[in-house]
């Protein structure tokens, strides 16, 4: 982590609604499962990246691809849950695997509280 990133997020003590650091040990446990692009599944690979945007290290978001600078905010995240909701839901929505968007929807419904279960 940069400077930049630790100053960014000693300011901001969560991520949605859960502690930053529960949101880091998710990714890293998710991670270590899947270690190689050859054990990880779409959904795996949907919820990484999900927890990576979440966190403020990707340069769009997961589905709608909307350029985010930084961690986004809890309306953001929700938004992005939603969005992956509607592709869930309707096919003709879809730009990417279901399975992608399940686990992108899976980390992110977590991270904001709109579910319990952690991918």
């Amino acid at each position: 982590m940069t400077t930049q990133q630790a100053e960014q997020h000693s300011e901001r003590n969560n991520v949605g609604i859960r502690p930053w650091a529960e949101v880091e040990e998710a990714h890293r446990a998710l991670a270590a499962v899947g270690e190689g692009t050859t054990q990880q599944t779409q959904l795996s690979r949907g919820a990484l990246t999900g927890y990576l945007w979440a966190l403020g290290r990707g340069d769009v978001a997961p589905v709608t691809g909307a350029a985010v600078t930084g961690a986004p905010d809890l309306s953001l995240l929700t938004a992005e849950t939603d969005a992956a909701a509607v592709q869930l839901e309707d096919a003709t929505q879809r730009t990417v695997p279901r399975d992608y968007i399940q686990g992108v929807y899976a980390a992110l419904a977590w991270i904001c509280g709109h579910s319990e279960q952690r991918p």
